[in-house]
């Protein structure tokens, strides 16, 4: 089945993330959620009380790093990325969430 598959090749990596710039109210968390979910993603995304967007992705080392390289240099239409800083990197065994989802 699916599991079998992504439990092949490189494995799954961990990943936690913030956004800085002009990140929220401008579709950013929406967007990020539709990037991660066309890559098969698992995690979470939120607005903080400082202005960054953050959260946290797992899935396959080959899409989280595409996912990365997104929340560097694409993000959503009218987005400005000042920097996207990466923390946290780990090697899992199984995905921790069931989906991808914007947390309030």
């Amino acid at each position: 089945g699916a599991g079998a598959a992504m439990a092949d090749g490189e494995g799954l990596l961990s990943v936690d993330y913030e956004v800085s710039g002009k990140v929220q109210g401008v579709f950013f968390r929406k967007y990020t959620q539709g990037e991660a979910k066309r890559l098969g993603l698992v995690g979470w995304v939120q607005n903080t009380s400082h202005g960054t967007v953050q959260g946290q992705m797992q899935g396959p080392v080959a899409r989280v790093r595409e996912l990365q390289e997104w929340l560097r240099k694409v993000g959503s239409p009218q987005s400005r990325i000042s920097r996207a800083e990466f923390t946290n990197e780990k090697k899992i065994t199984a995905l921790e969430h069931r989906e991808f989802q914007i947390l309030k």
